[in-house]
């Protein structure tokens, strides 16, 4: 299975920010719209993610208080990035490697999508049941002895 395959079930929708965005706006956004990860973006090129692990580090950092700096200095500005044609198999190993929970997927600089660590269990998960189903028919419809 490719990453494409999960972007196609997924849909397109995608939140971004610029290095510039207030910390507490970007933490804002992520709190509304329920998503644990924000793309940051400059120049229409990806420059980083801010993902709840980076707002963590911040309230952390703070004293509890989100602060008011920008994205930039919290953001994780060297994501792990992959592409369309990834297959998922090295994507759970990288996510498990560098404990990622949310990758940006990019093809030829161009930013297509994000993939969840959640998105990817459940794209095994569906594969390995489809699979297991097909296995239950084919066992179901074996052949008894002497019916050749």
């Amino acid at each position: 299975m490719k990453v494409s395959e999960i972007l196609k079930v997924k849909g397109d929708i995608l939140y971004t920010v610029t290095p510039e965005t207030p910390i507490a706006e970007a933490v804002n956004t992520m709190a509304e719209r329920d998503i644990g990860s924000l793309v940051v973006m400059e120049y229409g090129e990806l420059v980083g993610m801010l993902t709840f692990r980076e707002v963590m580090k911040t309230l952390y950092t703070n004293k509890g208080s989100i602060g008011d700096e920008t994205v930039r200095k919290h953001m994780d500005d060297h994501p792990i990035t992959i592409t369309p044609d990834t297959d998922i198999n090295e994507v759970r190993r990288l996510m498990l490697e560098r404990h990622a929970r949310y990758v940006p997927v990019v093809n030829a600089k161009t930013l297509m999508g994000v993939i969840s660590f959640y998105d990817v269990a459940k794209a095994v998960f569906e594969a390995q049941s489809f699979e297991n189903k097909m296995l239950k028919a084919y066992i179901r419809d074996w052949p008894a002895e002497g019916d050749e």
